[in-house]
């Protein structure tokens, strides 16, 4: 049975995806800009892991209106300048957190300094990218909402990912208290919660999350029974940003196979 695909209508919006070069923010990009968005890829690379077209420029050769935005989340004025550059397009009307890193490795071995740079670009990143956005909405007196990527991490412990899990906990209770804080403004703050997701996050990470997927390696099988990709994963936050979700917020949607089921 084929389904048919939510295609919600973004013209004359403005779209950030922050770590949008590669992986889930890529797609979440394209989808976008397909709907008649203009977005705005935020990254350090400009360049995909893969080493296939900018973000940007794949936008505009499906039809789109892309830009690239060189920025480090971990520098606050570096976002503020990022959402400062949606103005030219009529300011931003949809912020999406999900520039994210890992640097797997035991609790008894990882260094502070790995640790910093993990809950830097995680918790901070999604904070302060939060903060900006909302501020921008509010000045402009034009509420938007805000989708931050979270992870199964956010809810369940992996080995030898504490700082990683303790990073997207952060993201769930960020994305909740952010959306308490700024209903009274009318934005809307959810975040997306991948699974094992085949991308290129980390060296190797496409070919492992398929291969624990499909065998025993993991704590709990996946029950769809395969890795996900990132074209799985991009349609909720369309979902979250349209108004089919209006009366959503403060929400945690999980995309992971029914890996959280049991």
């Amino acid at each position: 049975m084929t389904m048919g695909r939510l295609e919600p209508n973004f013209e004359d919006e403005t779209v950030i995806v922050t770590g949008a070069a590669s992986g889930i923010g890529r797609e979440v990009a394209r989808r976008f800009g397909a709907a008649g968005a203009t977005v705005l890829v935020a990254d350090i690379d400009r360049e995909p892991k893969d080493g296939d077209v900018p973000t940007h420029e794949l936008v505009e050769e499906e039809g789109g209106t892309g830009e690239y935005v060189r920025t480090d989340v971990t520098e606050p004025g570096q976002i503020e300048t990022l959402v400062e550059a949606g103005h030219e397009y009529g300011g931003v009307d949809v912020m999406i957190n999900n520039a994210g890193l890992i640097i797997p490795g035991s609790l008894l071995d990882l260094s502070p300094e790995e640790f910093d740079r993990v809950h830097a670009v995680n918790a901070r990143g999604v904070y302060f990218g939060t903060q900006a956005a909302a501020n921008d909405m509010i000045e402009r007196d034009d509420p938007g909402c805000i989708i931050n990527t979270a992870s199964i991490s956010s809810h369940y412990a992996q080995y030898d990912q504490v700082q990683y899990d303790s990073s997207k906990g952060a993201v769930r209770m960020i994305t909740r208290g952010s959306a308490l804080e700024l209903s009274d403004h009318g934005i809307r703050v959810n975040a997306v919660a991948p699974g094992q997701i085949a991308t290129e996050f980390v060296e190797g990470w496409s070919d492992e999350a398929t291969e624990k997927a499909a065998s025993d390696d993991l704590v709990k099988p996946v029950p769809i029974g395969r890795a996900g990709t990132p074209e799985d994963v991009a349609g909720a936050y369309l979902y979250l940003a349209s108004e089919d979700a209006r009366y959503v917020t403060g929400e945690l949607v999980f995309v992971d196979g029914g890996w959280s089921v049991f």
